[in-house]
């Protein structure tokens, strides 16, 4: 059976991202990844598709064996309805399989470890959000992150005033 390659989108629809959380790339260690569904009202697709949204503030919980993002802005369009009042930063559910919530129960109570949104994309029409199993950065691991980010914009203006 032939396997297909993960970046290759032309089978499984158009994918496009809505938001990312740049900060918890900064923040944090990433170890594992997940993409979930989103249970949303129709005045926040709306927002959506205009790109209202911010993630950096957000974060994810388990309840009940449920999962939920909490944090997560998503503002209002004002032509969207008027009858509805919408809340801004609603608890929104996260729809995954029952194993793997079973599993990331068990991966947050280990120290350490938390749930973070990475980003907010669409998938064949839907809303998918893309968390992350990470661990809190220590404050001079921060400071390693700035100072390789640093290094590499250096060598890219040296690079780039050479070719000049």
């Amino acid at each position: 059976m032939a396997t297909k390659n993960s970046k290759d989108t032309s089978s499984k629809g158009t994918e496009s991202r809505i938001a990312d959380n740049r900060k918890a790339f900064f923040n944090y260690a990433i170890e594992e990844r997940f993409e979930a569904g989103v249970v949303l009202e129709g005045w926040e697709v709306k927002a959506l598709r205009e790109g209202k949204v911010q993630l950096t503030d957000g974060y994810v919980v388990i309840r009940e064996g449920e999962m939920f993002l909490i944090g997560c802005q998503v503002n209002p369009l004002h032509t969207a309805s008027s009858h509805v009042s919408p809340d801004s930063v609603r608890t929104k559910k996260l729809l995954l399989h029952k194993e793997q919530i079973r599993r990331l129960i068990g991966k947050v109570e280990q120290k350490g470890y938390t749930l973070v949104p990475l980003n907010l994309h669409w998938k064949n029409g839907k809303v998918k959000c893309e968390i992350a199993l990470a661990k809190g950065k220590a404050e001079h691991d921060k400071r390693d992150t700035i100072k390789d980010r640093e290094g590499r914009r250096e060598v890219e203006r040296a690079m780039k005033s050479r070719n000049r």
